[in-house]
């Protein structure tokens, strides 16, 4: 989009003195708030439940290695932090940007990521990666495995649209579904029956969201990556992450259209930052966190 001189929100920019992987290591230009990746609805759901004081999660911090972690995010400051009190300090800054964010944008764009979850026994926190990963400890009577199914997708999403919607009347939707395979499964299944699983389930409810309510729309980034026609052109060696030319690919179609025509999109606060769009730069993923994991054990 900063490529494009497409207006999008940045609300919480690098500080002045991060060089470019550093920024980027941190989370800073890849969201429009550092809230890391929202892998699931329920995800969502709650980060919006917590930024407007709806609830507040028990277990929100984890520790490795004598540091803090925002559990929640815990792959956005990947040295974690001295106290708990700089934790909960920072998220409380990061979730009055998220505020600002739900209530003044104009366009949203969410991607499906994953149906699967670890959440907190306590009080259903779901958490982006499984605790003892990134940070944490893992605990069979603090946490459990969770396969979201449709419906409760279904109506996590429906929830969060109408809390956005009594927020924010004029916000507009786009979603779409992520293309990029698990990379492990805890549901029993082999890695490629619990992919399909997932993925079949989000691209059915992203496409009954958009032919339900008139203010929401579906863009094909999965199909055009993941379908028989592509024949995995444009996923690279390891045949799970896309390469730079499908994600071209597919951000050609999205703007095929000139900017000024485009009903998706809309001006607002631009933070142009083109130093940081060099090529050859990782985007954070927590997910793909998990191969690092898996060779340090």
């Amino acid at each position: 989009m900063r490529r494009r001189g497409i207006g999008y929100m940045d609300l919480e920019p690098a500080p002045k003195g991060l060089n470019i992987p550093q920024a980027r290591r941190h989370g800073y230009g890849l969201f429009s708030c550092r809230y890391g990746n929202i892998y699931t609805v329920r995800q969502l759901l709650q980060l919006a439940h917590e930024a407007f004081g709806k609830r507040k999660p028990v277990d929100a911090i984890w520790t490795k290695e004598g540091r803090y972690y925002d559990a929640l995010r815990p792959g956005i400051d990947p040295i974690g932090h001295a106290t708990p009190d700089d934790v909960m300090l920072l998220r409380q800054q990061h979730l009055a940007r998220v505020r600002q964010l739900f209530t003044e944008m104009t366009r949203f764009v969410f991607t499906f990521g994953l149906t699967e979850a670890w959440e907190s026994n306590a009080d259903g926190t779901v958490y982006p990666t499984a605790p003892g990963t990134i940070a944490g400890e893992f605990d069979d009577l603090k946490y459990g495995f969770r396969n979201f199914r449709y419906y409760e997708i279904l109506e996590d999403f429906e929830e969060f649209w109408e809390l956005l919607k009594e927020i924010n009347p004029g916000v507009r939707a786009i979603l779409t579904v992520s293309p990029v395979p698990l990379t492990a499964t805890a549901s029993g299944d082999h890695v490629l029956v619990a992919t399909t699983q997932s993925k079949s389930t989000l691209r059915a409810i992203a496409g009954d969201l958009a032919s339900w309510e008139e203010e929401i729309s579906y863009f094909p980034a999965y199909e055009l990556i993941a379908s028989h026609p592509m024949r995995a052109t444009f996923f690279n060696p390891d045949m799970r992450t896309v390469s730079d030319a499908g994600v071209e690919f597919v951000m050609s179609h999205f703007f095929r259209q000139p900017p000024a025509e485009h009903p998706a999109l809309a001006p607002k606060i631009v933070q142009p930052q083109t130093d940081q769009d060099e090529p050859g730069l990782d985007l954070l993923c927590d997910e793909g966190l998990l191969d690092q994991f898996a060779e340090r054990k």
